[in-house]
């Protein structure tokens, strides 16, 4: 089931933004609609987006909310947005570098003495692009994944085991921080953790005097504008949004709904619930030198290779992702995952196209006898749809 790929009913206060995106449509951005159903053609049951281009706004959805109900999604519905929360995180301390309160480049230990001695070698800035070497708490907090990639040797249990269960942040960061290292501090390629944000939560705490929760809302997420975005309270979304569905690699068959769930496991760097609207627009802003100065950003653009959570090497900077798409350009941004939701939000280098997208389906690729996570038709129809929101000139498509 599909939804229309047009304007939403929209309050007032939004008569513009509905105005922009039809004439957006008018111009030719509705072309994204059929490319936007053929990622749900090819088995994704829901997924919504915003594009931006030159002034111009698409907002489109494809699929269903609810798989029992056939309740459509909507381009307006709010999403865990996973580890696009990290590059809010990595704006809140850059901001604290540019006041003087935190230095990039000494020993995270001068403001957290009791992370032990491994702390004396890691600086905040291998905090922020992965290379403290720290490994990763989540195989610890869900010990049924503790074998992946090793799908045969895994289940799903503990993340049922862990529905409601509340994690402080100092467990977590222990957990991380006893596990073996998976390098040497400031080593590339480095090695994402979630680990290594968890601890600038506690920094921006140090130094802020504050919860960290607290400090983001009110000096990131209120300065960007924007009025759909925050920290969850509890274990339920607030607000029209998707249930979630996930099915890590085919252990989950079908997929299991997780879209209630405490999200303390993932902590300050990939808790945070937004709209693809209210991501376009901090990175917009972002990017135009409105939460941190221009030399903040080109310190956070400065990328080294890192390797993902899945093994795939990325390029990472100071919060950001890079990505390059060959043949159109350098986008940066970020993705994130929790469990059954995915988002993904790139910002073109000059700052003139945007997509964000929503999907509620995850690690849908399915493994062979070998337990090889296999392609997926998803896979393909997903980057179509990527390169033709922010590559193709839709008036001539």
């Amino acid at each position: 089931m599909r939804s229309p790929g047009r304007c939403p009913v929209c309050p007032p206060a939004d008569t513009m933004t509905c105005m922009n995106i039809l004439l957006a449509v008018s111009v030719g951005l509705s072309v994204l609609q059929p490319a936007l159903d053929e990622v749900h053609d090819a088995g994704m049951p829901g997924i919504y987006a915003e594009v931006r281009h030159g002034g111009r706004v698409w907002r489109g959805a494809s699929g269903v909310a609810d798989v029992e109900t056939g309740q459509p999604v909507t381009p307006d519905m709010r999403q865990r947005v996973g580890s696009v929360t990290k590059t809010f995180v990595a704006a809140a301390i850059m901001q604290q570098v540019e006041k003087g309160r935190v230095d990039l480049d000494v020993p995270i230990s001068r403001y957290l003495p009791d992370l032990g001695e491994r702390a004396k070698k890691i600086t905040t800035r291998m905090l922020l692009n992965h290379t403290s070497g720290i490994a990763e708490y989540i195989p610890y907090a869900f010990p049924s994944l503790a074998n992946f990639p090793s799908l045969p040797d895994m289940s799903i249990k503990s993340l049922d085991d862990n529905r409601f269960k509340h994690f402080p942040p100092a467990e977590l960061i222990a957990m991380g921080l006893k596990a073996p290292a998976v390098g040497e501090p400031g080593a590339t390629p480095g090695v994402y953790a979630n680990t290594n944000y968890l601890i600038l939560g506690q920094l921006l705490e140090k130094v802020t005097g504050m919860p960290a929760e607290t400090y983001l809302t009110r000096n990131v997420i209120e300065r960007a504008g924007l009025k759909h975005t925050g920290f969850p309270t509890g274990p339920r979304i607030k607000g029209p949004h998707s249930r979630m569905y996930e099915s890590f690699y085919g252990l989950a068959d079908p997929p299991r709904d997780y879209s209630v769930y405490d999200m303390s496991w993932a902590g300050v760097g990939a808790s945070m619930v937004s709209t693809m609207s209210d991501l376009n627009e901090f990175f917009a802003r972002f990017f135009a030198g409105a939460i941190v100065k221009p030399s903040s950003l080109a310190q956070m653009r400065q990328a080294i290779p890192v390797i993902s959570q899945t093994g795939s090497p990325i390029e990472y900077g100071l919060g950001l992702l890079k990505t390059e798409i060959p043949g159109c350009g350098t986008f940066w941004g970020n993705g994130g995952t929790v469990w059954g939701a995915a988002t993904i939000s790139l910002t073109s280098a000059d700052g003139k196209r945007q997509l964000s997208a929503a999907m509620n389906l995850e690690r849908w690729n399915k493994p062979n006898a070998s337990g090889v996570p296999q392609p997926h038709p998803i896979d393909g129809a997903l980057a179509a749809f990527q390169r033709k929101a922010l590559c193709e000139d839709p008036a001539t498509s």
